[in-house]
């Protein structure tokens, strides 16, 4: 435990810094001139936040349930750590890199809101016009904290929980917050394109999915990897997480709305009907292949779903999105069959489910958004998305992957051969779940 205590010491000097800047952070301002603020849209904001935020614990079940019984409870708080991790986070720096005073449409300016200094109980004319701009920070915000939990699952069961909270920040500062700017910023370059991504295709289950392969192939495979059967610990689990990431994303894709409005209540709607689809795509796919219809296949067909009409949910029919949950659905399980025939360990199929799912979403998207998209003529917005989906996920790739190396080299990534052979339950937290 000695050779821990230095990065222990650095994350404690790094909070106490936090600690003593946020006292000398100046309060928010009233903009003069703002609008007015409309109640009703900041009653739904709230419960959309709110529901946003209930799916890390979703994600947290999830996953957790999906892994070997040793390492339940390491799985389960690399999910819920990051709510701690990226609420800091956001508030000193986070919010201004992905909205703050644009630096040529790439990033945001970090002095625009430190310690969400300047944010607070004002309209914003670009980016919270009916809502004050600290809720529009705070909905923000969750989509922060997901994104990197989502990635965890490419390397459960082998990864050192110090070195994934240095991961988890270097990717949120230098990978999400930045995707963020380039998609939902008005002067962002994507946005400028005309790049349609309603509540994250791009930003959230792209930037995760890549950062997830590179991950996998960083790391390596588990020891027991294709040596000995891998059982989940409880299927129950990722029932309850299944439902939890299902209720929590009507908060994800309706709030994106930013608005109690006509909008919301289309995108709920395709949010519900793309994950139903999905869910059955997958159990019939895998019936009609010859395999038992699974608890844990309609679990994980029911998130693809939802991960694919993500970027699309405001634009497109209530039609379109059955399509989009059945395509996605069956994309992804060829892809979780293909990823069972080769050497790539990426433990609970981040890669196939979110990389591929955003991809057959934004993809969709280009396709069927209304007025723009290619069926209605027009290549233009098409093209884009197809040229938006292969910088992305270049730039998720290759970031993350020099992430991981940077983090490799201040803080070993893996845990030893012994450490993952007990579990990351006990080697890592002292903690198990008993008998």
């Amino acid at each position: 435990m000695r050779k821990n205590k230095p990065e222990w010491i650095f994350y404690c000097a790094l909070l106490a810094l936090a600690a003593a800047a946020g006292l000398f952070a100046r309060p928010a301002a009233s903009v003069p001139g703002s609008a007015p603020i409309v109640a009703g849209d900041v009653a739904w904001m709230l419960t959309a936040t709110g529901l946003v935020l209930l799916m890390t614990p979703g994600l947290s079940f999830f996953y957790g349930g999906m892994v070997q019984r040793k390492n339940v409870i390491s799985t389960m708080l690399q999910s819920f750590i990051s709510m701690g991790v990226l609420s800091l986070l956001w508030i000193i720096i986070g919010f201004s890199l992905a909205f703050g005073d644009s630096i040529g449409g790439l990033v945001g300016n970090p002095f625009t809101y430190p310690m969400f200094a300047g944010v607070g109980g004002s309209t914003h004319p670009d980016l919270a016009p009916t809502i004050p701009l600290a809720l529009f920070a705070m909905f923000q915000l969750k989509f922060a904290i997901i994104t990197p939990a989502l990635i965890t699952g490419s390397f459960a069961e082998r990864v050192r929980f110090s070195s994934y909270l240095l991961f988890i920040i270097l990717f949120s500062i230098f990978i999400y917050c930045p995707l963020a700017h380039w998609t939902w910023h008005p002067q962002g370059f994507l946005h400028k394109w005309g790049v349609l991504d309603f509540a994250g295709g791009t930003v959230v289950h792209m930037s995760a999915g890549f950062a997830a392969l590179a991950g996998a192939l960083f790391l390596g495979p588990r020891k027991a990897h294709k040596t000995q059967p891998l059982v989940p610990a409880n299927i129950p689990f990722v029932l309850l997480g299944t439902g939890m990431l299902w209720f929590g994303w009507f908060g994800f894709n309706a709030g994106s709305a930013l608005a109690a409005n006509a909008t919301a209540v289309l995108a709920f709607i395709t949010t519900n009907t793309a994950s139903a689809s999905a869910m059955l795509a997958w159990v019939f796919f895998d019936a009609v292949r010859g395999r038992r219809p699974s608890a844990l296949g309609a679990s994980v067909g029911a998130v693809v779903g939802l991960v694919a009409v993500t970027p699309a949910a405001g634009y497109v029919t209530v039609g379109q999105s059955l399509f989009i949950g059945a395509i996605a659905s069956v994309a992804s399980n060829l892809a979780v069959h293909w990823k069972t025939q080769s050497q790539l360990d990426d433990t609970l199929d981040v890669f196939p489910c979110h990389g591929v799912g955003g991809m057959v979403g934004m993809v969709a998207t280009g396709l069927f958004a209304d007025k723009v998209g290619l069926i209605y003529g027009d290549p233009t917005v098409f093209l884009r998305h197809l040229a938006a989906l292969v910088l992305v996920g270049a730039f998720s790739f290759v970031g993350s992957y020099a992430l991981y190396w940077v983090t490799d080299k201040a803080i070993t990534l893996r845990v030893r051969p012994e450490q993952e052979e007990e579990g990351l339950d006990l080697s890592q937290h002292a903690e198990s779940l008993g008998v």
